[in-house]
């Protein structure tokens, strides 16, 4: 039977991963923290551009470790410093009330804003003063389930590695290129260079989704700006788009949350660039 070999919670192991809770901490270590079985399965398999392995560091407790082998056993196979912890070692370096077993520390792994328009996409989620670090993490599942080709959180959005975002993304920050502190405007400037369409999505927007479609104007490559959760896009932000998209609300609900109108926007762009296929 294996024993903790990490028991104090003051342990400088520990408490380097403690403070990794804190944005200005995590800015200066350039790493972060990924809880639970979904996301260190892809924080394993996650490769930096280099080669280099994303995950660096792995806490499990023993029965994590024995549920979860084939997880730990690929971490340490992939060089990560593997640490059998005990209870009350994990509560510490946990983000969550109640810990899976395993917190692994992970390398940052956004990309360059300059590559993401350098490969050409054909559908960008850009969350620009999106404040909530769970509503963040919804839309980078959203836009990775949809098919989206990268995300870009501007200088005004929350932290990617905010614990809660790196939560509610369900592993799909690992999935796909993720920009992160571009302002707006050099967003939006490098996308139309990039021959990508500008949409706004806003509940007052004067263009509707389904007239959009109707249309066949959203067949080509398209950016889909989300704005703040309260108070929606400022008009400076919808000015820069082509069109302000609202999504059609035909029952009675007054209106629809971020993450659920993102994930109308981008699986509508990701229908109308599906190729046709003849009968």
């Amino acid at each position: 039977m294996v024993t903790p070999e990490l028991i104090s919670p003051r342990s400088p192991r520990v408490v380097a991963a403690r403070r990794l809770a804190k944005r200005n901490f995590r800015g200066k270590d350039r790493l972060f923290i990924a809880e639970g079985p979904q996301a260190v399965r892809e924080a394993v398999e996650h490769r930096g551009p280099g080669g280099e392995p994303t995950l660096v560091e792995l806490f499990t407790t023993v029965e994590a470790a024995e549920r979860y082998a084939a997880i730990v056993d690929a971490a340490r196979a992939a060089g990560a410093r593997v640490h059998h912890a005990s209870d009350a070692v994990l509560a510490e370096v946990s983000q969550t009330v109640t810990p899976q077993g395993l917190v692994g520390v992970c390398r940052f792994l956004d990309s360059p804003f300059e590559e993401i328009v350098a490969a050409r996409p054909k559908l960008v989620a850009v969350l620009a003063h999106v404040r909530d670090p769970g509503n963040a993490g919804t839309v980078l599942r959203c836009a990775d389930a949809a098919g989206a080709d990268a995300v870009v959180l501007t200088d005004a959005s929350v932290d990617l590695y905010n614990p809660k975002s790196v939560r509610a993304s369900v592993g799909s920050l690992f999935h796909l290129p993720v920009a992160v502190g571009v302002p707006v405007e050099q967003a939006v400037a490098g996308l139309k260079a990039a021959g990508v369409r500008i949409l706004a999505a806003d509940g007052a927007g004067r263009d509707d989704l389904d007239d959009e479609l109707d249309a066949g104007t959203m067949g080509g490559p398209t950016a889909w700006i989300f704005g703040n959760e309260a108070w929606g896009l400022p008009e400076e932000t919808r000015a820069l788009a082509d069109a302000v998209v609202r999504v059609p609300i035909h029952g009675k609900a007054e209106s629809l949350n971020l993450a659920t109108a993102a994930a109308v926007c981008l699986y509508a762009s990701a229908r109308a660039q599906r190729p046709r296929t003849s009968a």
